[in-house]
């Protein structure tokens, strides 16, 4: 690991714990139950380095969404794919890594906390908006000049334009640990994500 590689591991790092100290505190407290004092002592760390990482505490609850090493663990996913991978089938693996069980729970209290705190909101949809971005960013490394412009945009629109209902609660679907007794008939995440995924691949 370099010099500037391992930096960069230690922002993160840090990054990461100023944002689960600020989200547990949100999820304990509510938005309006703490200040930026509070997370940086429970992370362990300065409030100048948390200026380094964040604008305000809304963003570093909004960040918690990100999840940690992700680059890491896309990277390591990506390089185990066949030549004749397509995007569909690589954007395929990275849903399915990405969204986690603890990452959809956190989405849905981070979406009813926003609605509580609407102050919120904007850092939630600009976290979301980034993992679109660095899903488009992978296919167009990976497909650059295999495919039209514009291809992975659209790609990446429906797929995430699907999950959304799943995430808000609009539509019932089983998320990985939910119990089948609590909604008899629903479809699990997988299913849906498999539906999803087979409509993009024969049509609607």
């Amino acid at each position: 690991m370099n010099k500037q590689s391992l930096r960069d591991f230690k922002r993160e790092a840090t990054g990461h714990a100023l944002s689960e100290a600020a989200f547990e505190l949100a999820m304990e407290r509510g938005l309006d139950g703490f200040i930026v004092e509070d997370v940086v002592q429970r992370a362990g760390y300065s409030r100048r380095t948390f200026a380094n990482h964040f604008s305000c505490k809304e963003e570093a609850v909004a960040t918690a969404l990100y999840p940690h090493h992700h680059d890491e663990e896309a990277e390591s996913l990506l390089s185990d794919l066949p030549e004749d991978a397509t995007p569909i089938n690589v954007l395929y693996q990275l849903m399915k890594a990405q969204f986690t069980a603890d990452m959809f729970r956190r989405m849905r209290d981070l979406l009813a906390l926003s609605k509580r705190y609407p102050t919120l909101e904007p850092f939630v949809l600009s976290v979301f908006r980034r993992l679109q971005i660095e899903g488009h960013k992978t296919l167009d490394s990976l497909f650059q000049s295999r495919y039209p412009e514009g291809y992975s945009h659209i790609l990446i629109g429906a797929v995430y334009g699907a999950i959304l209902p799943v995430i808000d609660g609009s539509l019932n679907v089983l998320l990985p640990g939910d119990s089948p007794v609590e909604s008899p008939g629903a479809a699990t995440f997988d299913q849906y994500l498999d539906m999803t995924f087979g409509y993009l691949r024969s049509g609607f």
